[in-house]
Formats: C-alpha cells, structure tokens, sequence
C-alpha cells in the first residue's frame, strides 16, 4: 500500500513539473529593456564625471622632456607608421587607434604617466579621453601634439591654422538652450555600465577620430547645426561667438541633472573652444553617449586668432615650438 502511494505521489509530481516546464517554454521570460545610454551616463558620473571635473587631460612638451629620464614616462604615438618614422620622441612607441585599448594593457604598471602624441594635439585627446573614462587615470594628451616638440612638425598645422578669417562673423546676442528632452538611443547589448563603456570605446577607436568639422564646413550652413559655445559666459558675450551658438559652461552645464539633456538627439552638435584641444574631449564624451556630436578643428584659432590673443585667451603661438630633438 506505502508502494502504490509513493508511485501515485511520484505520477502527480511529474506531471506538475512537466506543465510547469510547458508553460514556461509557452510563455518565455521577456528580457528586461534597459536604457543603455541613461546607464552609461550613470555610470560615468557615479565613477569620476570625468568630462565635469579633470577634462582635458593635458601635458606640455617641457613636462614631457624633462621626465624623458625618468624612466616612468611611457609614450604613445598615434600618428600614422610613416610620419612617425620621419621623426619622432625617443622611446616613444608608435600604435594605431584601433590597437590602443588591447596596447594599454600591456604597459608596465612601474610607469606612472603615460603620454599620447598625435599632430597638434586634437586626435590625442580624443583618445585621452576615451582611456580617462575607461579609469586609466594616468593618461595625458601632448599639448599641441608633436606641433610644440619641434618645428618641423608645426608646419601646415598649427602654423596654418592661426586664422582671422571669421572675425567679422561673430555676434554678441544671445541664443537660448532647447528644452530638455531624451537622451540618445543606444544598442551595444550589453546591461551593466562598464560593459557598456568597454563597447562603445571599442567601437569609436576603431571608427577613429572621425567626428571632426572644419568651420568652412561649418559656415556652409550654419542652421545645420546646434553650435556648442564651450567657453565661460563671459567670454561668449565678449569677444562673441559664432551666430546661433549656446553658450555652455565648462564642467558645469552637461551634467544630467543641468542642461545636457537640451542638446538635440536629432542633429549634429558641434562644439568649439579655444584651441580644438578641450572639444575633442568633450565631442567625444557626448559621441560615446551617442549623440551625433563633432569638434570644431583648431577652435577659434582658426577664426578670430588675433581677437583672442588680446584678450588673453588660449592661443597657439611661435613660442609654443620647443626645438626638442627627436629621433628617426
């Protein structure tokens, strides 16, 4: 009798697990959607909000040779295997973009500062900033790039691009920011924010640094465009900015809880600052969050240089070129 219960207790146990089993192939477990870019930006602003308060990352050609004897100076160049063979920092170590994530992690821990150099100091920070946010917290942009280690490199680049070409353009009335609205949309398909991070900084290396605009481009149309002023309100008022720009405040206004959500997720953001140098980092902050966003090359350098250096602003100049040798 004790047999036949067991049996009939074992009969029913199975068939319970079978429906159960039944069911949830009828009706699979829906995958939870999760706002990548709402959790990326967390992240990053829970791990440092880098673009907030350090960026830009940057160390001048005297810094860089004075601790050439250091032995706890590791350097990147990251221009193309030609140009580097035509001259460049002794020691340095020549890698491109797309190899630069998988090359950091074989740098020895015994250097305590790492130096990216590119040509006059834009690219490298894109790539600064990208590793800064992936916590490589010792990582800094050469200012300048190679254009103030010597001036053989300077030539067609910064030496170019001191321009006033634009002087007579810029106004002084002021455009409002947009109401807030969503954050862009991405889909690497990952969950958590580092893994998130990991992919989209893979992503942009190997795309390169694409996301650049000339401002003869710019000024083809300039209703194209959200024009990003990245300097202090002050400076937007006086020496004035181009027409249509908003004006945003240097590690304050994209924050989430200020006015990073204004910027449109529909249009191309373009943003300028002095020299290139800081909306490098910044375009690519926000290109990593997904928006459609692009530095403006040179900065205003190559549009009201002469306005700028009576006011004192950052500008590139002769003395800027430090005749350091360099090797082939």
């Amino acid at each position: 009798m004790k047999q036949i219960r067991t049996s009939i207790v074992l009969f029913f146990s199975a068939v319970i697990l079978f429906s159960a089993c039944k069911k949830s192939e009828d009706n699979p477990i829906t995958p939870v959607a999760v706002d990548e870019s709402a959790v990326l930006l967390k992240y990053l602003e829970e791990n440092g909000d880098y673009i907030n308060t350090s960026a830009p990352s940057i160390v001048s050609a005297s810094a860089v040779y004075t601790n050439l004897q250091t032995g706890t100076q590791y350097i990147i160049d990251i221009r193309s295997a030609t140009d580097f063979a035509s001259g460049h920092i002794q020691g340095a170590h020549n890698v491109t973009l797309g190899d630069l994530s998988a090359h950091m992690k074989t740098v020895p821990s015994s250097y305590t500062s790492v130096v990216i150099a590119c040509y006059t100091g834009q690219t490298s920070m894109f790539a600064t900033t990208l590793l800064r946010l992936q916590g490589y917290s010792n990582v800094s942009s050469l200012k300048w790039g190679m254009c103030s280690w010597d001036s053989v490199f300077a030539t067609g680049r910064w030496l170019a691009n001191m321009k006033n070409d634009r002087a007579a353009n810029f106004v002084t009335d002021v455009t409002a920011k947009n109401a807030k609205g969503n954050l862009p949309a991405l889909k690497t398909g990952k969950t958590t924010g580092k893994e998130i991070l990991d992919a989209r900084v893979d992503q942009l290396l190997k795309e390169g640094f694409t996301n650049t605009i000339t401002n003869a481009t710019l000024y083809t149309n300039l209703s194209n465009y959200y024009i990003v002023n990245y300097w202090p309100a002050a400076q937007y008022a006086d020496p004035g900015h181009i027409a249509g720009a908003v004006q945003y405040e240097p590690k304050s206004s994209l924050k989430s809880t200020t006015d990073l959500k204004t910027l449109p997720t529909d249009k191309a953001v373009v943003i300028y600052c002095y020299t290139g140098q800081t909306s490098a980092a910044v375009a690519t902050y926000l290109k990593l969050l997904g928006y459609d966003a692009k530095t403006l090359l040179y900065g205003a350098n190559a549009m009201i240089y002469d306005r700028m250096a009576a006011k004192g602003m950052s500008v590139f100049k002769a003395s800027e070129i430090m005749r350091y040798p360099y090797v082939k």
